[in-house]
């Protein structure tokens, strides 16, 4: 089966998360006989085909920003995890089940990664029973780490897709593609501030940098910015912020995003809005300068 023993629960990465964020010539080179796929054409997807790939994508925007909560709504309470982490030519292979997966991850302290997938194999069964294989990229702070080969099986539980297997082969890529992208690092960031944990966002900045929302007071150093995200995910407790696009200007990189969002009184939002940033010397965030350019956005979050 071309379907290779793995697959990614990459909350599992956060258990091995070490071995791919250090750079390792050595190993580097075991990638290259199994190099990162490009991205191909979307195919044309059933119903239940693009349902299946849906629920990967928030399984790997879950873990990715180490939600148990919205992990735990996804997944089987008899689900198994398998992991092959490749090293120095030596696989080290293990196999948990979601409760221990749960017990271990309690007591790490994670970092947030991004893992796009660059190809999707889909397979659906009698309309109850989906076998997904994907070819993705783990990155952190827009530098791509590893390439992960996740192969998922999910069933049909009350009519909804639930994940009762996942695994996933991790081979750190060689240096010559581990080059920070502007791109990555905005999707990256994009994805934390849908996330639970005020503190990933401040991780994409730099200890000294700074957050200005809508030329209001400036939130400085790690812990002020913490504490103004933590304010927006309260007000917003049901978000979504999608990456748009980025703008080079002589100021800096506008990055422009969408937040689909619901606020504390159930009312529905869903505003534009772009951070002008300036990036520092470690591939993170100097300033940002937050915009909503809609009356809307100014209204409905200040700080």
């Amino acid at each position: 089966m071309h379907i290779r023993t793995s697959i990614i629960l990459s909350g599992i990465i956060f258990l091995t998360f070490g071995c791919s964020e250090a750079p390792n010539t050595t190993a580097d080179q075991e990638a290259k006989a199994e190099p990162a796929v490009a991205a191909t054409a979307e195919p044309e997807w059933t119903q239940d085909q693009a349902d299946a790939k849906a629920k990967v994508e928030e399984l790997l925007t879950a873990v990715g920003n180490a939600d148990p909560d919205a992990l735990e709504a996804l997944v089987s309470d008899k689900a198994n995890l398998g992991a092959a982490v490749i090293r120095d030519g030596v696989s080290t292979n293990s196999v948990m089940t979601i409760g221990e997966y749960f017990e271990r991850a309690r007591s790490r302290d994670p970092k947030p990664f991004y893992e796009p997938v660059n190809e999707y194999q889909i397979l659906v069964n009698k309309g109850q029973i989906a076998f997904v294989w994907a070819d993705a990229i783990l990155c952190t702070y827009g530098v791509p780490k590893t390439n992960n080969i996740d192969v998922f099986t999910l069933i049909k539980e009350d009519g909804e897709w639930k994940f009762i297997s996942i695994g996933y082969t991790n081979t750190r890529l060689p240096d010559e593609l581990k080059k920070f992208d502007m791109e990555l690092f905005a999707k990256s960031y994009a994805q934390v501030w849908s996330g639970v944990r005020p503190n990933f966002v401040s991780m994409f900045f730099e200890e000294d940098g700074v957050l200005q929302t809508n030329g209001g007071t400036p939130a400085e150093g790690s812990a002020q910015i913490t504490q103004v995200v933590q304010d927006f995910m309260r007000d917003f407790p049901e978000r979504v912020v999608r990456y748009d696009s980025l703008v080079a200007t002589a100021k800096g990189t506008e990055m422009h995003w969408t937040l689909t969002a619901t606020d504390t009184t159930n009312r529905k939002i869903n505003l534009s809005g772009y951070e002008l940033l300036q990036m520092g010397d470690n591939g993170l965030i100097l300033t940002s300068e937050r915009h909503f350019p809609t009356e809307q956005g100014d209204q409905t979050h200040s700080n």
